[in-house]
């Protein structure tokens, strides 16, 4: 039975989806972090809000966790590189409350711009002080929204209704979507030279962090006015703080900080500031949502293969799973292959999808491929963590595509570069689905694998078949089946045979020693 934690406070909705999909789960949430690595050993998926951390500490104790689902955006609070290490898809759910998040932004600019908050204070505590709460139109107003993705965007559509003038600054938005959106693409320094409102949509990231500092507050209009809705770490508050005093910045509205729960702050208190408790998702709709979306996530996931806004491994629709399905089986069997007769350092490994192949979503193949073939060298690879392992050992991995196939309807070939050769296994599909080989080396050679193969390279010279099966039968080895292949008479030969059981050492070293022998390898599938 599939288990999963709830260990934080979540729309009961979550737990009815999971219980209705035949998944097992407890809701435990206000754990301390000793007791949830005491725990999340039992459990094969852990669900989420901003409270769990999932650290390296929590994910090394979590012996059976696949995946971490997170209900919301930000995965500040899940130790991501650390999760990949082990194996564990990291998910969250970035459309569940992009319009609440994106709604409050504007909320926050209206506020900021017509002193909303304070003038509200000042009416109830019996003052009528119209004249000291001059405010600014939004009409005819530039904004300039950096992070122009699920949420930006429809801050960015929002702000053209208001008739805004909207420049944008995001490395992957394109041409075209920035016409249909209405908005102007710009550089960054651009948009601080021209922004009357500047409102920041991008996550933490190395180029984004503390991206509102000094430097760039002085490229800024005198006057201009900042929200932040996003995350704390965008903005030096020490830098904001000065700017809002000197007057060069006319106002912030932020609703994350540096450091949350935000009990103090050097923002608050300021007469130009708009403050609230990161209330950016706080709506009922957006708990709902987001807590329906991680439990149908993490159930597809669990269930089905299936994988939907990960952040640490290819995406897999719930349509394209059962399709990839046997092209994963083959993907598995050709890495596999490949790495348990590879015997010096990787260096390349180019994949070709040929056919019907050509047309799949080929990236999850490619992990699959990279795991098979890593696995046989080191310890706890996986689909999740070998395109990063085989990065980090400078292992350089391409893909190619061809729709049109010579022999075969659909094939994929993993060509394998080592200090020493270069070597190559393709395999297909056959009518029922099942995976098999049809080239080793250059050789065509069609087999399908058993559970126990010996691969024999060898000089085709006659007699060697002969010495072979003798050898084997007087060891007691069981032939399955038994698949020849070569270049040419007299030239490199293979031999590919399905055992019924695992070869002993003597056996194997008897059969390295038989005349006209290269290579012999006992493979496990």
């Amino acid at each position: 039975m599939v288990k999963v934690l709830i260990s934080d406070k979540m729309s009961p909705k979550a737990a009815e989806i999971f219980r209705e999909r035949g998944v097992e789960v407890d809701e435990i949430s206000g754990m301390t972090p000793e007791e949830l690595k005491a725990c999340i050993g039992e459990y094969d998926g852990l669900a989420i809000r901003s409270s769990t951390k999932a650290t390296a500490e929590i994910i090394q104790a979590a012996t059976n966790l696949k995946v971490i689902g997170r209900a919301g955006i930000g995965v500040d609070n899940v130790d991501t590189p650390a999760a990949t290490a082990a194996g564990v898809c990291v998910m969250n759910t970035p459309f569940g409350n992009a319009i609440t998040t994106a709604e409050h932004a504007i909320a926050m600019m209206f506020s900021l711009s017509r002193h909303i908050p304070a003038a509200n204070a000042s009416t109830q505590a019996g003052k009528w002080e119209k004249s000291k709460f001059m405010g600014v139109e939004l009409y005819g107003k530039t904004l300039g929204v950096i992070g122009c993705g699920n949420i930006g965007s429809i801050v960015a559509d929002r702000a053209v209704a208001l008739k805004m003038k909207v420049v944008a600054f995001d490395p992957f938005l394109s041409p075209e979507r920035a016409v249909e959106l209405g908005v102007e693409k710009v550089e960054l320094d651009e948009l601080f030279a021209r922004a009357d409102y500047i409102s920041l949509h991008t996550p933490i990231t190395d180029s984004t962090r503390n991206i509102i500092n000094a430097a760039n507050i002085a490229k800024m209009k005198k006057g201009v006015r900042i929200i932040n809705c996003a995350r704390g770490g965008l903005i030096v508050e020490e830098d904001l703080k000065a700017a809002l005093i000197s007057g060069h910045v006319a106002g912030a509205a932020v609703d994350v900080y540096a450091v949350e729960p935000a009990k103090e702050n050097i923002l608050f208190n300021l007469d130009n500031v708009v403050c609230t408790p990161h209330l950016g998702a706080s709506t009922n709709e957006a708990q709902v949502n987001v807590a329906i979306q991680v439990a149908e996530q993490m159930s597809d996931y669990l269930l089905a293969g299936s994988v939907t806004n990960a952040l640490n491994m290819p995406s897999v629709t719930a349509e394209e799973a059962p399709k990839l399905k046997p092209y994963m089986d083959l993907a598995k069997q050709l890495g596999s292959f490949a790495g348990q007769v590879t015997e010096s350092g990787l260096k390349k490994v180019h994949v070709e999808y040929e056919g019907q192949a050509a047309g799949l979503n080929i990236k999850p193949l490619t992990s699959i491929i990279l795991q098979g073939l890593l696995g046989p060298l080191l310890d706890s690879v996986n689909m999740v963590n070998a395109p990063i392992v085989a990065k980090e050992r400078g292992i350089d991995v391409t893909e190619s595509i061809n729709d049109k196939a010579d022999d075969y309807q659909t094939l994929i070939r993993v060509t394998v570069t080592t200090e020493q050769r270069s070597r190559d296994i393709a395999g297909t599909l056959s009518g029922d689905q099942s995976p098999r080989i049809v080239r080793i080396k250059g050789i065509n050679m069609e087999a399908e694998l058993g559970p126990h193969m010996l691969y024999v390279t060898n000089k085709d010279k006659p007699g060697f078949i002969g010495s072979l099966g003798s050898l084997l039968g007087n060891a007691g080895v069981n032939i399955a089946t038994f698949h020849l292949g070569r270049q040419e008479s007299a030239g490199e030969a293979i031999a590919l045979i399905e055992i019924d059981s695992e070869l002993d050492a003597k056996t194997l070293d008897d059969v390295c020693k038989l005349p006209h022998v290269d290579q012999v390898k006992a493979l496990k599938f």
